[in-house]
Parts: structure tokens; sequence; C-alpha cells
């Protein structure tokens, strides 16, 4: 069962930046640097929604709502996917958390950020 752990999270006011990461355990490098990994996020009372996944070959993607801001990136030899986020909004405010494509993996734990403005 591969283990999920996110870190980086905390209060910052508005245009400021925090850089999360997402170490995963019980799992080779190998099958790691194979799977799509995304960060995800759920604010109170909203659906948890994808806001940036990196494919095994490197290619981003990101949401239109944080494109431009945030940048996604791995280190595969460490089994760490990171999510630099700059410019950061109020709206920005959630829970994070990583997991596969399709969220294949148990959910870690999450990482607060929160954005006062």
């Amino acid at each position: 069962q591969v283990q999920l752990v996110e870190s980086g999270g905390g209060l910052v006011q508005t245009g400021g930046s925090l850089r999360l990461s997402c170490a995963a355990s019980r799992i080779t490098t190998f099958t790691f640097s194979t799977n799509a990994i995304a960060w995800y996020r759920q604010a109170p009372g909203k659906q948890r929604e994808l806001v940036a996944i990196i494919v095994s070959g490197g290619t981003t993607n990101y949401a239109d709502s944080v494109k431009g801001r945030f940048t996604i990136s791995r280190d595969n030899a460490k089994n760490t996917v990171y999510l630099q986020m700059n410019s950061l909004k109020p709206e920005d405010t959630a829970v994070y958390y990583c997991n596969t494509q399709f969220a294949r993996w148990s959910w870690g734990q999450g990482t607060q950020v929160t954005v006062s403005s």
C-alpha cells in the first residue's frame, strides 16, 4: 500500500509563495516514475479538484485557475512531487493532496494552505 505524505503548507498573505512536497513511500522509484502524479485541493464545502498534473515524461498541465502561478515538478529518485505556488490568492485556500491521475493510491492527510487577504 503506497503511503503519501504531503507537507509545506501554511499561512501566507495574498501574493505570497509556498512550496508543497509530496513524498511517496512503500513503492519503488521505477513504479513511481511511471505514474502521472497530480496535486488536488479541497476547499471547505467544495469538492476536491485537480489543480496540476505531471506525467512520467515530465509534461505538465494545470487548471485554468492556477495556470501561470503554480508549477508542478517531480524528483523520481526521491519519489517526490513538488508544487511551487506563487502569487497566492485567498481562493487558493484549501487542503492540498497528491495522488495519481485517477487517485489510485490511498489519500494522505493533506497539507493546509491558508491565504489571508
